[in-house]
């Protein structure tokens, strides 16, 4: 046995319970309250910590042209701060070209991601093109293991609602599964000019071009093309009360809608927008009220929202400064694969959620999803990615201790209690007390099915 990790407390999506994991060439191989039998290469004592399953961060844009410029973290910054979060499994975004067909996407970006990722990687792809061949394409990506598109409603490259219609059409008819990031685009095109007309240019500005119907909106009229199909739709970063309401009427109606939101709309409100530093907060859709973040724990608690993931897509200060006198010149994307799970573990930690909930957000439902088998869970069989916790480690978060390229944080100053202080990539030591113990190129490419 290479590795046995003794007398930590695991955690699955149902159970909690002291017991000792075993394993070799990177599988869990045993799992039993006492392993008595076995000699290891390694055995750490655990006693007093968690041990938990790598998470998923089923949603980052790493290395993305966006807003002039390119997101500051790359394929080995960005899968390094992952790792040392207790993130072993990360999905980047693929934006295809005009006039290109998927698996030609896939193997461009390949070839950037494959020898720089620290940890184990997958893809979708957000399509932006369908003309001629091009949708049917969709299933040679599929063939490749890639069976999760995306596409957009809003930006210059978003798609339009007969676009849409059809990509979702096609990804039933080959097993495949559309996300959307579902914002009214013309609706925030006429509000970004309109306050732009008025001299309104902050970045609380940034949310009322963005206000709560405006994502509402969209995420029912996605859903209504969803339902018309009876096809499966995966709704990302989730941000408002009303788009709660709209999946939680559709899965009651028996309809295959997931939801996803992110720790940033957890953890704050539009407030932050109207301080000094709220240029950093700009993303999209933006943070909401008050009303919002409540009704998002709320779908947590039920499980109306499946997964969280982070959109984690950072730009500098010096980027964000672009827009100090027009928000809409404000990259839009803020920093969190090194924060989701610390932060949704403190959330168990403080009572807010059960470890077990915290697991199957950020671990478990992510796998199942979206194909990774081998993920996801403590089990036998299954990959080795380990997650030690701690829950009596007091962190503050500061951006000097993260390991991200960024230079700032959203999550500066926050405390937590309890943090991973160790992560195991298929059974490999990648990170142990605040330092990263990994390598560039050591990731692998994750094939994915959904049948």
């Amino acid at each position: 046995m290479d590795l046995l990790i003794r007398n930590g407390m695991l955690v699955t999506t149902s159970e909690t319970f002291v017991a000792d994991i075993g394993v070799e060439k990177g599988k869990i191989v045993s799992i039993t309250r006492e392993i008595n039998d076995q000699k290891a290469e390694m055995e750490i004592d655990a006693t007093g910590k968690y041990v938990l399953p790598g998470a998923l961060d089923v949603h980052t844009h790493l290395q993305m042209p966006f807003g002039g410029t390119i997101s500051s973290d790359g394929y080995f910054s960005g899968t390094r701060a992952a790792l040392c979060g207790g993130t072993t499994t990360v999905f980047d975004f693929i934006l295809q070209n005009f006039d290109e067909p998927m698996l030609d996407a896939f193997k461009r970006r390949n070839a950037l991601c494959e020898p720089e990722a620290a940890c184990d990687y997958a893809f979708h792809i957000a399509v932006k093109d369908i003309h001629g061949s091009l949708l049917d394409t969709m299933e040679d990506a599929v063939k490749a293991g890639i069976p999760t598109f995306k596409v957009f409603m809003v930006y210059d490259f978003g798609v339009t609602d007969g676009t849409f219609y059809q990509v979702l059409k096609k990804a039933q008819d080959i097993g495949a599964r559309i996300s959307v990031h579902a914002e009214n685009n013309d609706m925030v095109n006429f509000l970004v000019k309109k306050y732009l007309s008025e001299g309104k240019t902050s970045a609380y500005d940034h949310y009322l071009s963005r206000p709560e119907f405006v994502e509402a909106e969209a995420d029912h009229r996605a859903i209504q093309w969803a339902k018309s199909l009876n096809a499966p739709l995966y709704i990302v970063h989730l941000a408002c009360k009303e788009g709660v309401e709209e999946v939680t009427k559709a899965r009651a109606e028996g309809y295959e809608i997931y939801a996803e939101t992110c720790p940033q709309y957890l953890a704050f409100t539009n407030e932050v927008y109207k301080g000094p530093n709220g240029r950093a907060f700009v993303c999209s859709p933006p943070i909401k009220g008050k009303e919002s973040q409540e009704a998002l724990w709320d779908a947590i608690r039920r499980g109306t929202i499946d997964t969280i993931a982070t959109d984690h897509c950072p730009f500098n200060s010096f980027e964000k400064d672009w827009g100090k006198d027009d928000f809409s010149k404000i990259p839009n994307g803020c920093a969190g694969i090194e924060n989701m799970y610390p932060y949704m573990l403190n959330a168990a930690n403080v009572g807010k959620i059960s470890f077990n909930k915290a697991v199957e957000l950020c671990a478990s439902n992510p796998a199942k999803l979206f194909g990774c088998k081998q993920k996801g869970s403590l089990a036998v069989g299954k990959d080795a990615d380990i997650v030690l916790y701690d829950p009596k480690k007091a962190v503050t978060i500061t951006n000097e201790e993260m390991h991200s390229d960024c230079d700032h944080t959203i999550w500066e100053g926050i405390p937590l209690t309890g943090y991973p202080v160790a992560t195991y990539l298929r059974g490999q030591l990648v990170y142990q007390d605040g330092k990263f113990l990994g390598k560039k190129g050591m990731g692998h490419f994750i094939s994915r099915s959904l049948q």
